[in-house]
């Protein structure tokens, strides 16, 4: 595969309504929101969605979710000394050799980066190693404040048997949501790093397809089908390694209005790719 060559700069807008994007376990898992009532979607809920994408357009990761484990593995350790198992005894014993061979098996090792910091196993080394990924992603924020609406719900279903033999009480809980909300997301692609992690521009067309596709299948509760929707995903790609222009300025030319109209100011030799 082609080593990525070039820079990319990219910019990820989505709109939100009447859906949970991300609850914050701290708040009663309330939607994230920032000191000026901005909305917030972390960056490591974003990472989780496009690895899960990744996943489900058949490649293999290494930080899975419960929901979508499917080695039978129940943990980072298990999986990695399990890969470490299948090294030979002179690779085990090289971290420049385990870094690359982590990178060229998980596809979101060689995106993102891994801290390896794991206890010795049977027949395995204790390992302790970084991968520095090329890919780094911002956590979004809404356009402008959000409304937050809170509803009480009520679960009237028979859950625990009584000794009278009648239905168990009710119990009341609460369900919040933002009505509505355009966010946006920036990021970066380095060509050094994918260097050192064998990303390839292959894995950068895989990257953009998962952006551009980053809440297919991601519903639930908090998020039913169609509440939540990308409006454009703008993909930069410079003519260099070092870029054309620093990220904060290809970021800063995206310009995002409250109904998620999106314009791009021109940079001179920089043509963006506006997906939708």
């Amino acid at each position: 595969m082609k080593m990525l060559q070039n820079k990319i700069d990219f910019a990820l807008v989505f709109e939100v309504k009447n859906a949970n994007p991300n609850g914050d376990p701290l708040g009663g898992n309330r939607p994230r929101t920032t000191s000026d009532g901005l909305g917030e979607v972390s960056d490591v809920c974003l990472k989780r969605k496009i690895r899960n994408r990744f996943q489900a357009m058949g490649h293999e990761i290494f930080v899975q979710s419960d929901d979508n484990n499917v080695d039978g593995l129940n943990s980072l350790s298990e999986r990695f000394n399990s890969f470490l198992a299948t090294l030979s005894k002179d690779e085990q014993k090289s971290k420049e050799t385990i870094s690359a061979k982590a990178c060229e098996k998980w596809l979101d090792v060689r995106t993102f980066g891994q801290v390896f910091a794991f206890k010795k196993a049977k027949d395995t080394p204790e390992v302790s190693l970084g991968v520095r990924g090329p890919v780094t992603i911002q956590s979004a924020f809404s356009v402008e404040p959000v409304i937050i609406e809170s509803i009480q719900i009520t679960k009237s279903v028979n859950s625990e048997p009584t000794e009278t033999g009648k239905k168990s009480s009710d119990t009341m809980g609460m369900k919040h949501r933002v009505s509505k909300g355009v966010y946006v997301t920036y990021g970066s692609i380095s060509p050094q790093l994918a260097e050192k992690t064998g990303f390839s521009e292959t894995d950068a067309a895989i990257l953009k397809e998962a952006l551009r596709t980053i809440f297919d299948g991601d519903e639930s509760s908090a998020r039913p089908s169609g509440s939540m929707r990308v409006l454009k995903l703008i993909w930069f790609t410079h003519n260099s390694k070092y870029g054309q222009y620093p990220s904060f300025k290809v970021h800063s030319s995206v310009k995002v209005a409250k109904d998620g109209t999106v314009t791009v100011e021109s940079l001179e030799g920089l043509q963006p790719e506006i997906l939708e």
